[in-house]
């Protein structure tokens, strides 16, 4: 019989504690500190070094995976110890012994320089490391747990570049009224919520736009605010872990983001409830949840109109959906969301996901704190 999830990272929680610490505190000169012991229970959880690819190029020509991996860890740690930039993580490890031995650098002269860092940032942002991390996270921990709710919400991402200027396009007036006999009109093309309903998730998340640009939400307060960035959409359980994440352009709706997330989480793991607001309000998002076997609970969007409030049950189970406002903004706040230094969609990406999988690391750990 599996063990529960809670017995599970009480487990290993333990044989860290008892065995890899003391291990570790008669290899340093100096006793481990809090942050320093937290650092190893995230990483020994997260792992990233499993995931790194060995790739031949002429960058890395001459220089050990040993070394990337070490490079993956730094990463890791920078979510833990909120650096915000790559160089004041390389001044934390050339200066903190526990901490450069931590990650897998054996003296302060081995730990690279910033470019090096650079390099290899885009290296793993190109192979989808934070993706691939956080997608064994989700599958380790709970591939054979029964989830009760998934909340779905998004939040802005500041970005650092120039907005994407759009170009319309210019559509020929279609004729009003019936069309002749015997003329031909051009069809209308399918919208894209009706598309997704039969696309794969990887076929619908293709047809995302991922461009940097200006993007306008209504915050929790009812105040409309703007931003030049990306947006970060988020699929999360009913205990806080974050099960999927999707980066697009900040002018995307929320909705759009719906069926390529829920059939992207359904993939992963079964879960029974769909807990979203209002933006999430479309007769086709709730008929593709339907077929996938959940119970979507949304709020009403009135458009205009007045709207039956929910069902008790529902308003009670509708409360849960809190977990995922939590979760973007311990992102924010604990793991690098709030402050994005790099550029471009597939760095950003790398970055966040560097934070999503830290943040279910670290949750986990909390269920049993």
């Amino acid at each position: 019989m599996p063990m529960k999830l809670t017995d599970r990272i009480s487990w290993l929680m333990c044989n860290v504690q008892r065995r890899l610490f003391p291990h570790l505190e008669e290899c340093f000169e100096k006793p481990l500190t809090d942050q320093e012991k937290r650092l190893v229970e995230i990483l020994e959880i997260v792992e990233v070094e499993r995931h790194v690819l060995r790739k031949a190029s002429t960058q890395w020509r001459g220089r050990k995976l040993r070394e990337r991996e070490a490079i993956a860890r730094a990463f890791v740690a920078k979510e833990v110890y909120r650096y915000t930039r790559t160089i004041d993580m390389i001044r934390g490890l050339r200066s903190t012994d526990n901490l450069r031995s931590i990650c897998g650098f054996s003296s302060r002269a081995s730990v690279p320089s910033e470019s090096t860092f650079s390099r290899a940032f885009a290296e793993f942002a190109e192979s989808g490391l934070g993706k691939r991390v956080h997608d064994a996270l989700v599958k380790d921990w709970l591939g054979n747990e029964l989830i009760g709710h998934i909340s779905r919400d998004s939040t802005a991402i500041e970005g650092r570049e120039k907005p994407h200027v759009k170009v319309k396009e210019s559509r020929k007036p279609r004729k009003r009224g019936r069309p002749a006999r015997g003329e031909q009109r051009d069809q209308l093309p399918a919208k894209r919520l009706d598309r997704q309903a039969s696309q794969s998730a990887e076929k619908a998340i293709e047809e995302l736009p991922t461009v940097c640009d200006r993007g306008t939400k209504k915050n929790a307060k009812g105040f409309i605010t703007s931003w030049t960035g990306y947006k970060l959409h988020l699929d999360t359980n009913d205990v806080g872990l974050p099960i999927s994440a999707l980066v697009t352009s900040a002018s995307m709706h929320d909705s759009q983001a719906a069926i390529p997330l829920m059939k992207l989480t359904s993939g992963k793991v079964a879960y029974l409830y769909e807990l979203m607001d209002a933006a999430y309000d479309a007769g086709r998002i709730k008929e593709t949840s339907l077929q996938l076997g959940h119970v979507p609970i949304i709020d009403r969007n009135p458009r205009g109109k007045e709207s039956l409030p929910m069902a008790p049950h529902e308003a009670e189970r509708y409360k849960g959906r809190s977990v995922a406002e939590r979760a973007n903004s311990r992102l924010k706040e604990d793991f690098g969301a709030g402050k994005v230094m790099v550029k471009g969609h597939s760095k950003v990406t790398q970055h966040l996901m560097f934070g999503v999988a830290t943040l279910f690391a670290d949750q986990l750990i909390r269920l049993i704190g």
